[in-house]
């Protein structure tokens, strides 16, 4: 393996904290990563970690190269990137992360006509309902359904993407179908919520008319998995704010029921996020444009 494939498994271990995820980020495994690591050390004739039986951390000259190091394989992406403007062959790694739902519904299915395209290209895909730093995890896109915090980053609005409020049979028999908003607040419904640190799901915010009814609803399960709710809400555990491409297949097989349609919830955004300067690397762009011009047929 190079220097440079060395400063890269380096990187990912320092970003991510133990040599077990940075080998399995680039594909490498424990025993391997953690040699590379140590032939880096060897060559720079320093220690980059501290380590013990259960943690790994930088030493403080390791702190100082992880700096150098990111620059230097930032540049050498940029440099890579420029070339690759000339050619008409996209080629590399394109990291791409997604919400659970969204990805495994809407991006990932989209993915293999890409490659087919370009063959000399690979994506690496992580999903996950929780929030991720694009930056610090190396992720040239992610996909996003919501409102996204603000940054730096470059974002690009797909669709808006309706929301819907439902419920199994079994549960609207026992618990009884609400007519208004506000008979989602009584003690007897149960709401299944997607929480995590800073998740927006602490409220509900519907569509009355030209108002917006702002709910703080509860629940006795919530999950940071998607997926999740929906289980709860087919086996009647309770009412789920979902996409509505996330549950249209159990909707249709009436294995769901929309609660509230005159007053649904306030659509999301569907749309993706990048660093400005991956604008410059034509296989990002060109996969970018590839979901953008897909997904939209499935809005439709």
């Amino acid at each position: 393996m190079s220097y440079i494939e060395s400063l890269r498994v380096f990187v990912r271990v320092y970003e991510l904290g133990n040599i077990t995820s940075g080998g399995r980020d680039l594909r490498l495994t424990p025993a391997m990563a953690s040699k590379r690591i140590k032939e880096l050390e060897k060559r720079l004739g320093v220690r980059l970690f501290n380590r013990t039986t259960r943690s790994i951390t930088p030493t403080e000259v390791g702190t100082v190269f992880y700096g150098e190091a990111k620059n230097i394989l930032l540049s050498l992406e940029t440099a890579e990137a420029k070339v690759a403007n000339f050619s008409d062959r996209p080629r590399g790694v394109i990291r791409v992360t997604s919400p659970l739902g969204v990805g495994r519904r809407i991006v990932a299915p989209l993915v293999p006509d890409f490659v087919d395209a370009f063959p000399e290209t690979e994506i690496q895909m992580r999903l996950s309902d929780r929030k991720v730093d694009i930056l610090a995890d190396g992720i040239d896109v992610e996909f996003f359904v919501g409102k996204p915090a603000d940054s730096n980053l470059k974002l690009r609005k797909i669709t808006d993407c309706d929301r819907v409020l439902c419920a199994a049979p079994k549960y609207l028999s026992e618990f009884g179908t609400p007519k208004k908003p506000e008979d989602l607040l009584q003690s007897g419904h149960n709401c299944l919520l997607l929480r995590y640190p800073r998740s927006p799901e602490y409220f509900w915010t519907l569509q009355s008319g030209t108002e917006t009814v702002k709910l703080e609803v509860r629940g006795k399960f919530d999950a940071d998995d998607g997926d999740v709710l929906t289980d709860w809400a087919l086996a009647g555990r309770g009412i789920v704010n979902k996409p509505r491409f996330d549950v249209a297949e159990h909707l249709a097989d009436g294995q769901l029921v929309e609660v509230l349609p005159s007053t649904p919830p306030v659509p999301i955004v569907f749309g993706c996020l990048y660093p400005h300067k991956k604008l410059q690397d034509p296989k990002i762009r060109l996969f970018v444009e590839h979901i953008i011009a897909r997904s939209k047929a499935l809005f439709s």
